[in-house]
């Protein structure tokens, strides 16, 4: 059974495009319906448990259905073989980057790449509003949330926040757990405000494993993290570093999440990368294996539904903002530096092609990426060649 784990993961890990809900069709086409792992309610139980732990939710399905296959060795060598080959590709592509990204012919590609990849966030940043804003309350709690984030206000206290503010509405409507709910809200932001460590492996290691422990709401939330951490805290990335290290991560298969192996290649060659990798599943693989019993009751319980609920909208309007200002640095700042008006133009025509061909006709975005690829090329060699 675990030689079988092993091959069904690492064949999805390869042939996996399209982000986690492709990720997790796949996943139910082959383990549902033609090998007959679990029934139907099973794997949407299971998937169910993969919204309410932190996380990237397509890995933790990967963890889960290794585990109901072939039990403790599953759960460990279903995440690994279902991470493993984008791992290996992203790396191979951050060496090439490293090696290349300054030539004009890589820096044109990644010009036409960065507008699909904000009209891509766009698009999710869409769907999960649509899904998660469910009340008055919510909408409102998510707006302020997206002021505050725009004002500055670190990520990971609005993130807590947003979830234990909601929680406390409920309790005190309930009458049940207001203490408790008001504790946490006063305590949750404290977590946020550690003191960087020095920057090292140490530091590197540290920060993913916290990204990883946090993560919530989907693949996308992780440019709120990466941008606050490596941008602006520790300022080892540029804003267009990011972004390319986001391109690579969408254009190769498997999970989003191993955008950290490109930036830990990035900093500090492939140990960095491997570490990195290592730091922002390993929550993944303790949370699956800790709340199985425990996930199933969360939605029972009022005022820790609410929390969720919270949270999620929370990480959406931190993915919003984030959002916006890598946008300005996509559609503005580096096409003005590289031709001006023309490109700023031609930057916001591919964004704004990409967003109405990925709402209104469903295209892959894989596809959506390689066009952006090749119009950056022709751009390139007709208006500033």
């Amino acid at each position: 059974m675990l030689g079988e784990v092993a091959r069904v993961f690492l064949t999805l890990g390869i042939i996996g495009f399209g982000g986690p809900a492709a990720h997790i069709a796949l996943m139910r086409e082959e383990l549902v319906r033609r090998r007959r792992w679990v029934t139907e309610q099973q794997f949407l139980d299971l998937l169910g448990a993969t919204n309410l732990i932190p996380g990237p939710n397509s890995t933790e399905m990967a963890i889960h259905l290794g585990y109901v296959r072939a039990g403790w060795p599953g759960l460990v060598v279903g995440g690994v073989c279902f991470i493993g080959p984008a791992m290996v590709i992203v790396m191979a592509l951050a060496a090439v980057y490293v090696a290349f990204g300054t030539r004009p012919e890589a820096v044109a590609v990644l010009y036409g790449v960065k507008p699909v990849i904000i009209a891509v966030v766009v698009q999710a940043l869409w769907a999960l509003t649509k899904t998660a804003v469910k009340t008055p309350t919510l909408a409102v709690g998510g707006a302020a949330i997206l002021v505050l984030a725009l004002a500055g206000v670190n990520e990971i206290a609005l993130l807590f926040l947003g979830g234990f503010a909601l929680a406390a509405i409920v309790a005190v409507r309930s009458r049940t757990g207001a203490a408790a709910a008001g504790l946490a809200i006063v305590a949750a932001p404290a977590v946020a405000f550690a003191a960087p460590a020095s920057v090292s492996l140490a530091t590197l290691f540290a920060v993913f494993l916290k990204i990883g422990a946090v993560l919530y709401g989907s693949g996308y939330v992780l440019l709120v993290f990466l941008r606050a951490d490596f941008v602006e805290r520790l300022g080892w990335l540029t804003d267009q570093q990011l972004l390319d290290a986001i391109s690579i991560g969408q254009v190769t298969p498997g999970p989003v999440l191993t955008t950290a192996t490109f930036i830990g290649y990035v900093l500090g060659g492939w140990p960095a990368a491997l570490l990195a990798t290592l730091a922002i599943f390993l929550p993944a693989f303790v949370f699956v294996a800790l709340s199985g019993p425990i996930i199933p009751r969360l939605r029972e319980w009022r005022w820790t539904a609410a929390l969720l609920d919270g949270v999620n909208v929370a990480a959406l309007a931190l993915m919003a903002a984030v959002t916006w200002q890598l946008a300005r640095a996509a559609l503005v700042d580096e096409p003005l530096r590289l031709g001006g008006a023309v490109a700023i133009a031609l930057a916001v025509a591919l964004a704004l092609a990409a967003a109405v061909l990925l709402l209104r006709f469903r295209v892959n975005s894989a596809w959506l990426v390689a066009g952006g690829a090749a119009a950056g090329l022709v751009a390139r060699f007709m208006f500033w060649a």
